[in-house]
């Protein structure tokens, strides 16, 4: 098994925390993003990963280079220019043997088993989309043999309702020849093409399982929310511990600090005195002041909170 990381996304819409920490590298319950999706690939038996870079490539190539997973062989696929999903999909396509490869989204938090996907790739398809109902984000529609039929707008005589990609598809190697062979591409339009002409490309739908985009801030928040409250069992085994709150190496809560719940807090983290936490994420090495309210935020390392906060970034 071999897989691709498409991890060079400018994570735009979490700055200003991603100006100085690369999308790939957010930490999720107090460990980076990409950690707990190279855990996960070693786990269901991949051997080769690539994974592109662009933002802060320096970061995510550093953090790859200092976190070596036994029986994974790292290949790195930098672009100067950033390619888009099409252009990054072909890039890590190229550093890989030309065989099928399961590629994963960076900014995807999930339990789903990585290499039951893998297994059920349909070798006739130029690509196997995995599906599943998630009502924010359905766009594709599915016919009745299993081939994906339209994005978007719904096809004619489709009678089953849509469904959205989780940002995990198994690519064959001859679906790189349906992207311009340089510069950047956008996967949609590839797919859409493809369906265009008659090509397949397969739906592999999936359910009862967590998954969740971390790439907003709302998002993210709630990833954190729904791990600690323990209804996630199937990632418990790739984080040291999961408790609310979470509690980082070296941190100091101070005389009557309360967490209401959805709270976790990263190392060498002080609270002051009688502050309120709810439903909120604070990044290594930060200070937050005494008797505070502070609910719905991300406070960035190293960052200092002297005010109550609701609904903020904090840097």
């Amino acid at each position: 098994m071999q897989a691709a990381i498409l991890a060079a996304g400018l994570g735009t819409r979490l700055r200003p925390l991603t100006y100085t920490v690369p999308k790939a590298l957010i930490p999720v319950l107090n460990r980076p993003l990409l950690g707990v999706l190279l855990a996960q690939l070693q786990e269901a038996g991949a051997s080769r990963v690539a994974v592109n870079t662009h933002h802060l490539a320096d970061r995510v190539e550093g953090f790859l280079a200092s976190h070596p997973l036994r029986g994974l062989q790292m290949v790195i696929r930098p672009e100067p220019e950033i390619l888009g999903t099409g252009g990054g999909l072909r890039s890590l396509g190229q550093g890989l043997d030309d065989a099928p490869f399961l590629a994963v989204n960076a900014d995807i938090l999930t339990d789903l088993d990585l290499g039951e996907i893998f297994r059920n790739h349909r070798q006739e398809a130029l690509a196997t989309l995995v599906l599943h109902d998630f009502p924010r984000h359905n766009q594709v529609w599915v016919d009745q043999e299993g081939r994906v039929a339209g994005i978007g707008k719904p096809p004619p005589n489709m009678s089953g309702p849509p469904l959205a990609y989780t940002g995990i598809q198994v690519v064959s190697p001859r679906m790189l020849d349906w992207l311009p062979q340089e510069g950047p591409a956008d996967l949609v339009a590839a797919w859409r093409t493809i369906m265009a002409r008659g090509e397949y490309l397969a739906a592999y739908v999936v359910s009862g399982h967590f998954w969740q985009d971390v790439g907003t801030p709302e998002a993210y928040l709630e990833a954190h929310r729904k791990v600690l409250s323990g209804t996630c069992p199937g990632l418990a085994g790739f984080f040291p511990s999961i408790a609310d709150p979470l509690i980082g190496e070296g941190t100091r809560l101070e005389a009557g600090v309360t967490c209401a719940g959805g709270v976790c807090l990263g190392q060498e983290v002080r609270v002051g005195q009688g502050t309120w936490l709810k439903n909120t994420v604070i990044w290594e090495e930060s200070r937050i002041d005494p008797g505070l309210s502070v609910e719905n935020c991300i406070v960035g390392c190293r960052a200092r909170v002297t005010a109550s906060a609701r609904d903020k970034i904090i840097v």
